[in-house]
């Protein structure tokens, strides 16, 4: 079984890319220190 088949692999990268879709819509001011600190945590 690959790890990408695991249900929590599955949650945890929608997830990821709902925070990613959320985080592009923030003022400019924002972009750079804030955004960057939700992407990596």
């Amino acid at each position: 079984m690959r790890s990408q088949d695991l249900l929590a692999y599955k949650k945890s990268f929608e997830l990821s890319m709902l925070i990613f879709k959320m985080t592009k819509s923030f003022p400019i001011e924002e972009k750079y220190s804030l955004t960057d600190q939700i992407r990596r945590s």
